[in-house]
């Protein structure tokens, strides 16, 4: 794709990953971005300094109404990039409850399901398009201190990998991206190299345009690939390393 030519919608632009994906979009020549968020009142100046391209939308992922709203509204989009997410740091037993578990389930997997179903008939109309799913590389190899969430990313990319096959037909591609440590909100726990939103967000459109569908970024997506052809087992004992005492 051509990202000069797009109309698209960005979810989780309020912070992170999300707002630099809208800011590299901007300086790429998107034509028109519809930055979403729960809370629009935190991405008003991402709209002031669109030179009116960019048009907020209230969304929450995990609001089917919202989501049919979104969809109703947003009837010119052909790039959809699903970036929302829900990270509670939870152990799958550690944690108290179940409530962190269901709660990144309904925005990492069911809320990015939603959104997929809900534009998939947008895109065909508008002659196809691509739809790129932020996952990450826990979805390949759980650390356990992040438990519930890595089981939550790994749904999202095997959904993520099912929207491919069904949107082929409609000359839709379908993206995941898997990030390593980004220096965001969500990885303050982590002591480790990150990359920063923009970077990903520069990959992010680079590899959206050269046609990848599958977009690793930064040196730890490299190493835990490495690691899981050289000696899975070595790795999962390696990532458990990281539960804390």
């Amino acid at each position: 794709m051509n990202i000069a030519d797009c109309v698209v919608l960005v979810t989780g632009t309020n912070r992170g990953v999300g707002r630099a994906i809208v800011e590299a979009l901007l300086a790429a020549g998107a034509r028109k971005i519809y930055a979403a968020a729960r809370h629009t009142q935190g991405i008003q100046d991402l709209v002031a300094a669109g030179g009116g391209k960019v048009e907020a939308v209230q969304l929450d992922i995990t609001h089917e109404s919202e989501v049919a709203a979104a969809a109703a509204r947003c009837k010119d989009v052909n790039l959809l990039i699903n970036n929302a997410g829900a990270n509670h740091a939870a152990g799958c037993i550690a944690s108290p409850s179940l409530q962190a578990a269901r709660a990144e389930m309904e925005t990492n997997y069911f809320g990015t399901l939603a959104m997929c179903r809900a534009f998939a008939p947008v895109l065909k109309a508008n002659g196809g398009g691509a739809v790129v799913n932020v996952v990450s590389i826990v979805a390949k190899a759980t650390i356990p201190a992040y438990g519930t969430y890595s089981a939550s990313k790994a749904a999202n990319l095997r959904m993520t990998e099912g929207v491919r096959a069904e949107l082929a037909a409609q000359h839709t591609a379908v993206h995941a991206v898997m990030t390593g440590a980004v220096d965001t909100d969500m990885a303050k726990g982590y002591d480790g190299p990150k990359n920063t939103p923009a970077e990903v967000a520069q990959v992010i459109l680079a590899s959206v345009q050269s046609g990848t569908e599958d977009i690793y970024v930064g040196d730890m997506t490299d190493w835990i690939n490495g690691a899981l052809k050289e000696d899975p087992k070595g790795l999962e004992k390696q990532l458990a390393a990281y539960l804390p005492n």
